[in-house]
């Protein structure tokens, strides 16, 4: 039971971090694919420019 509550725990502070990171770099701009967007067929698509 225990240590159920402690893994939950931990996934948990993992999303929360990982979401965290996502927002932060919507915010700076940055492409949450990892690549430069001059070169993909979608970039007019997910980027207002």
């Amino acid at each position: 039971m225990f240590a159920t509550v402690i893994i939950t725990l931990l996934l948990c502070a993992v999303v929360a971090l990982v979401v965290r990171s996502l927002i932060k770099n919507k915010k700076e701009g940055k492409s949450s694919c990892g690549g430069g967007c001059s070169h993909c067929a979608l970039s007019g698509k997910c980027h207002k420019h």
